[in-house]
């Protein structure tokens, strides 16, 4: 797994400068669509509030922090983070309305944000992209605030062994479609892999607990093909 890790910031790179300008057309052929229902069970667990700071990193083209400033109101305050210029224009032109985002350009190792700032911070379908995992979760830490709290939603491993087996299958598929949809096969052969490779749900549980979370949990959904992982900063 770390050898895997390791030397994985310009491959990542490499394969998001390819897919930008069609990564949500993708995402939905990739989920079927069912992405988007992951999305607004992992703003639920938030439980969102006015007036509470938000950073959603490796923000894509701002899906989670549109759907927070959904849920709360105009006094609500959300900076998207991604470490690629161009999902980050992508997500300024679909989000053109949305006045109170910050948009910043930056990988989740090296925040360019003060300690202690925000109430949540969030991560979805990125943290397995990291170049390390342990300065991300480290990072995370520092700039929420006292009784902040982290959650990160991710791709996983699956718990029953007849899902197991179909969503594999399907995973093979994947490649094939990003070379129709997309006009790219590559980049999504690397995130078949990436996902592959990830850890599972106990295994983020105890990296979490290793960089200071504390009360750490996760809820899986749709049999585990994604979790959604929690922690508070005490």
């Amino acid at each position: 797994m770390q050898q895997y890790l390791q030397n994985k910031k310009g491959l990542v790179q490499n394969v998001f400068d390819k897919v930008y300008d069609k990564y949500d057309l993708m995402n939905d052929f990739m989920s079927l669509g069912i992405h988007r229902i992951w999305k607004k069970n992992f703003i639920n667990m938030i439980n969102p509030c006015s007036n509470k700071k938000l950073i959603d990193v490796a923000c894509g083209t701002g899906d989670i922090g549109k759907l927070y400033l959904d849920y709360t109101d105009i006094n609500s305050q959300v900076t998207c983070v991604d470490p690629n210029q161009g999902m980050i224009n992508q997500g300024k032109k679909k989000l053109a309305n949305y006045k109170n985002i910050e948009w910043i350009l930056a990988p989740a190792e090296n925040l360019p944000i003060p300690e202690n700032t925000f109430d949540f911070y969030t991560i979805s379908f990125g943290l397995r992209n990291a170049k390390s995992l342990e300065r991300s979760l480290s990072e995370a830490l520092r700039v929420l605030k006292p009784g902040g709290r982290f959650l990160c939603l991710e791709f996983s491993k699956i718990q029953n062994s007849n899902l197991d087996f179909i969503y594999k299958n399907y995973s093979k598929l994947i490649p094939l479609v990003g070379k129709i949809v997309v006009g790219e096969k590559k980049p999504y052969e690397y995130l078949v892999k990436s996902i592959e490779n990830f850890l599972n749900q106990e295994e983020l549980i105890s990296l979490m607990k290793e960089k200071n979370f504390k009360k750490c949990t996760y809820r899986n959904l749709s049999g585990g093909i994604v979790s959604i992982h929690s922690g508070w900063k005490i």
